[in-house]
């Protein structure tokens, strides 16, 4: 999948789509329905399929460190699209401009003069263009004026609910992740790098891999068992997630014991998949009562994995 980064790296190669847009975090069941819609009517165009997304997303450049935690970074966000079928990425950074652009600069920029559009893709809840003036109805008669063609997505329900990234949240907060896997197709994953930490883990006596975060939390918080793939291994574990405040952490960070594992994985891309919460995370009365609470857990989750 070709990612394209920005409305000034648009080519004349570009031009001709067919296309849709939004955050697609999560790539839940919701976003795959309306991915393929555009993979199959590209195949019947014999044109490339387009997701259009952003960086940041909206509600982090409006809400700073309020907005809500992603359930998928970007890296993971391409490799979820590309698996869909997308043929291109674009994406877009979301900022002043794009925030103050009008609906109308918006479908001239984008849709016609950018990508020249030819059937586009939309949720049943879209909205764009400064202050979220543009809707359904405009597109279709922009449409109708410049030749392309628009189709309304019906929200995707779930046990009667819509299914959404908020609703991935809301079932990832209260650990349930037989029904986050529901909603998403998959079970629910973090994916990253494993990068160089504090060692300490290693000093007491239980070695962890530390899944690089960059600057976005996870949706989880707390210790859990899981289960790990990486380059050519699959392993079990014990993860914990958050800030180690006993060693008085301040970024988030996802550490992972692996059990009976000593291979060097530095730089590794690890894929992380969450099957049972174990407790919140807390902070200890010193080192050795972290340890012994480690060694708990460890016993803890093997038995969970004994056990199922």
């Amino acid at each position: 999948m070709e990612l394209i980064r920005g409305l000034h790296n648009l080519r004349e190669k570009h031009r001709g789509c067919v296309a849709t847009i939004g955050n697609f975090d999560g790539v839940h069941l919701g976003h795959r329905k309306v991915l393929s819609q555009v993979k199959e009517k590209a195949e019947a165009l014999n044109l490339p399929a387009v997701a259009i997304t952003f960086e940041p997303q909206p509600r982090e450049f409006f809400g700073g460190d309020n907005a809500p935690p992603r359930l998928t970074r970007f890296s993971e966000k391409f490799r979820l699209l590309e698996r869909e079928g997308m043929d291109r990425l674009l994406c877009l950074t979301f900022n002043e401009r794009l925030r103050s652009m009008t609906a109308e600069a918006f479908v001239e920029e984008l849709l016609l003069r950018g990508l020249a559009v030819k059937h586009f893709v939309v949720g049943d809840d879209f909205r764009f263009g400064c202050d979220r003036s543009g809707d359904y109805a405009m597109l279709c008669k922009a449409g109708e004026k410049h030749g392309f063609s628009v189709v309304n997505t019906e929200t995707f329900l779930s046990a009667e609910e819509r299914v959404s990234s908020t609703r991935v949240r809301t079932v990832l907060e209260t650990n349930d992740f037989t029904e986050a896997a529901r909603l998403l197709g998959r079970p629910y994953t973090v994916t990253g790098r494993v990068m160089h930490g504090q060692k300490l883990g290693r000093q007491l006596g239980v070695p962890t891999a530390n899944v690089r975060m960059h600057r976005f939390p996870c949706p989880l918080k707390g210790v859990y068992a899981v289960e790990v793939q990486g380059n050519g291994f699959t392993g079990q574990g014990v993860c914990n997630v958050g800030v180690r405040p006993t060693v008085c952490g301040q970024q988030p960070v996802l550490e992972v014991h692996l059990f009976d594992f000593d291979k060097d994985i530095y730089g590794q891309l690890l894929a992380v998949e969450f099957k049972q919460f174990i407790r919140e995370e807390k902070k200890f009365d010193g080192i050795e009562m972290l340890k012994q609470q480690i060694f708990a857990d460890i016993e803890e989750v093997r038995d969970f994995f004994s056990r199922s």
